[in-house]
């Protein structure tokens, strides 16, 4: 770590239970900035020399970066689900895959049903009943039919677009018809596209949910769809990355604007005096899918929609000034699904009373104040394909070959695999996963996996992590 927490311990008063020794004195605001397939290097915190992320390394500057972050599921509606439940999603019987927009042929039989269950309780009803003003923006991707709507699952204000993806400019007359999920949508029904590029008009709309509700404890989720396709950006992001080419010159550009966009939110907390008490995350729904929209991953191998740490492992920071150290790197794993305690628990929350809740409050192990890991073990699973890492070791489970065991620590590319010498640690792993899976539900509904043998050659495609075998050569 850069910085020892216990310091950091040792200079402010603790006595509220609900942060283990934390005082609490006023409830803090809290801000959720949430990407889409973005790249694990693609970010200056992460290390990557060409992408322009002024803002976004401010914030990891000012607070605590996870360096072993990760999601519940590699793709991006299953992993918004244990984002928003704190939950594995499998627990509920959420499908492995992504809820498919109204113009899929599936949707048009089975739409109306796939969606986060209601009886699930999101982070947003969790703080809303703790005093809480709640926005939405962006991105929701977790059910189109209007019971899923974000209004109706604990936001007071939504911003945003029902369905996976949409165009970064408005749609016209035109092709608008051919867009029912992909539409922006002000509070419920009330379709309003936006004037400009998205990205920065979700930043806006942030800023101005702050400013409306500066006087009052608020939790915003500001859902960017960038940087997912279509690969769309501004000629004056372009023109910032005149060494680049193709989608990696796209890729940029749009990451710039959302970081852009971060810091028009990050600015208004600022200029309102609510910075040092509001908790600011940013991470990121799952791993860059590299030939699709250019994104680097190094030093991870793989993919967006596999289990190799590329698919899984994602940037995670965390800033709350006035309780958490500046500049510091945590490296124990950690899950997107722990968010929701650790926000109930900083809104002065019984985090004892989320009996059903799989994440873990991550204060008292980002200060110090609790050792060990907040994990025992991490679980992910899509169909039979399935992995589980516990301590240093991760084991792979697949349907058309041998498990892989691989020891995280001194292997982060995942490149030596070591079943052959480890066999009574691939049985245990096993033991273990097949123990958890009993735990799960039966899905809510089964579609045609057309995209597995894709993803598995996706994995394999990108087996070797190299920063120099930029992606747009693999095309």
């Amino acid at each position: 770590m850069k910085k020892l927490f216990s310091l950091m311990v040792a200079i402010l008063v603790f006595s509220n239970p609900v942060l283990a020794k934390t005082k609490i004195v006023k409830k803090p605001n809290i801000v959720l900035l949430f990407a889409d397939d973005a790249g694990y290097r693609d970010f200056g915190f992460q290390g990557s020399k060409v992408m322009k992320t002024p803002n976004l390394d401010r914030l990891a500057r000012n607070g605590v970066r996870f360096t072993e972050g990760y999601v519940t599921d590699a793709t991006c509606g299953p992993s918004r689900a244990g984002l928003l439940t704190g939950r594995y999603q499998q627990k509920f019987g959420y499908q492995e895959i992504n809820v498919p927009g109204y113009m899929s042929p599936s949707s048009k039989f089975l739409g109306d049903d796939m969606g986060l269950p209601l009886d699930q309780v999101t982070m947003a009803e969790h703080l809303k009943k703790l005093g809480y003003r709640t926005g939405m923006f962006g991105k929701w991707h977790l059910g189109n039919a209007d019971r899923f709507h974000p209004l109706k699952r604990g936001f007071d204000e939504f911003y945003g677009f029902r369905g996976g993806d949409r165009s970064y400019f408005p749609y016209n007359e035109t092709n608008k018809a051919e867009a029912r999920d992909k539409m922006m949508e002000r509070g419920f029904g009330k379709l309003e596209e936006h004037e400009g590029y998205l990205t920065d008009v979700l930043g806006d709309e942030a800023a101005n949910f702050i400013q409306q509700n500066k006087d009052e404890p608020f939790f915003i989720m500001v859902a960017f769809n960038g940087v997912h396709t279509p690969m769309q950006a501004l000629d004056s992001d372009l023109a910032q990355f005149p060494e680049l080419s193709g989608d990696r010159k796209t890729v940029a550009a749009m990451t710039l604007s959302l970081d852009r966009a971060s810091g028009v939110i990050m600015d208004k907390l600022k200029s309102l005096g609510l910075d040092k008490n509001t908790i600011i995350v940013f991470s990121n729904d799952n791993g860059g899918p590299t030939d699709n929209n250019a994104s680097v991953n190094y030093p991870l191998a793989g993919t967006k929609s596999n289990h190799l740490e590329g698919g899984l492992r994602v940037p995670y920071l965390i800033s709350w000034p006035a309780y958490l150290p500046k500049g510091a790197d945590y490296s124990k794993p950690v899950s997107t699904m722990d968010l929701l305690p650790s926000f109930v628990a900083a809104a002065g929350g019984d985090i004892s009373a989320l009996s059903n809740v799989d994440g873990v409050n991550l204060w008292p192990f980002v200060r110090g104040e609790v050792q060990g890991a907040p994990h025992e073990r991490l679980f992910w699973k899509k169909d039979v394909r399935a992995a589980v890492r516990e301590g240093d070791w991760k084991l792979i489970r697949f349907a058309d070959r041998p498990a892989e065991l691989y020891n995280i620590s001194n292997d982060i590319g995942e490149q030596n695999n070591l079943a052959d010498q480890y066999p009574d640690k691939v049985k245990d792993l096993f033991k273990k996963l097949f123990a958890w899976e009993l735990t799960h539900e039966r899905p809510i509904w089964t579609l045609q996996q057309k995209f597995e043998r894709y993803d598995i050659e996706r994995m394999d495609k990108y087996r070797v992590p190299n920063e120099e075998a930029v992606p747009w050569k693999f095309k």
